[in-house]
């Protein structure tokens, strides 16, 4: 049982982090465009801007277990099954890459308005302005945005499971559950807790210490 344990765990570890990787990879610049097309002038950019944020609004209002069900399809195009932690990946990432987006542009909203009309009155390019300005001055908010995603990605690996994605989530249905195994139920929640204590300590601190 201890062997069955490290394995699930592992394969939370594995589904919360490339997903996690992938959200973030495209998450971010999707909140950055969320962001930039917010604050335009131009026509163009603000309906640019309705369709991205209803975009955003859809995939995030949508229970993750019912979209799991929904993109099968593009699961087993993708991975080539539906079953296993691979394939879990893709609906993890499809929930947590809106997700992130929505904390990213949260974030840049947050950031005073005194900097962004300094940097117009500096003549910054959009480019010069992401890199030197946007993304430095909220860095530490994307830091605890990535760690509440990373939480919330172990909490959808637990839900993923009871449809054959595998890791702790999996076994405490298959063992926990289905067998009546109390002991390996505790077992998995013990070691969920830990690991998002883990990851929440660990998040928080990096943060805090980019904010000196």
């Amino acid at each position: 049982m201890i062997q069955d344990l490290f394995i699930a765990t592992l394969e939370t570890l594995y589904m919360t982090f490339v997903s996690g990787f992938i959200a973030i990879l495209l998450g971010i610049p999707l909140g950055i465009a969320l962001y930039m097309l917010s604050k335009s002038d131009k026509k163009a950019a603000k309906s640019w801007y309705s369709v991205l944020d209803w975009i955003v609004n859809v995939f995030r209002s949508i229970p993750f277990i019912i979209l799991i069900i929904l993109i099968i399809p593009l699961t087993r195009l993708l991975t080539g099954t539906i079953i296993g932690s691979t394939a879990a990946i893709v609906p993890l990432s499809i929930a947590a890459i809106p997700f992130m987006a929505r904390l990213a542009e949260t974030s840049f909203n947050n950031l005073s308005q005194g900097l962004l009309d300094t940097s117009v009155s500096m003549g910054m390019t959009n480019r010069q302005f992401i890199f030197k300005v946007l993304l430095p001055e909220t860095a530490p908010e994307m830091v605890s945005n990535i760690t509440l995603l990373i939480i919330n990605l172990i909490t959808y690996t637990a839900i993923a499971g009871a449809v054959g994605a595998g890791g702790l989530g999996a076994m405490a249905i298959n063992y926990g559950y289905q067998r009546f195994r109390m002991d390996v139920l505790l077992y998995d929640v013990a070691i969920l807790i830990f690991l998002t204590q883990i990851i929440q300590f660990v998040g928080s601190r990096l943060s805090n210490s980019l904010r000196k």
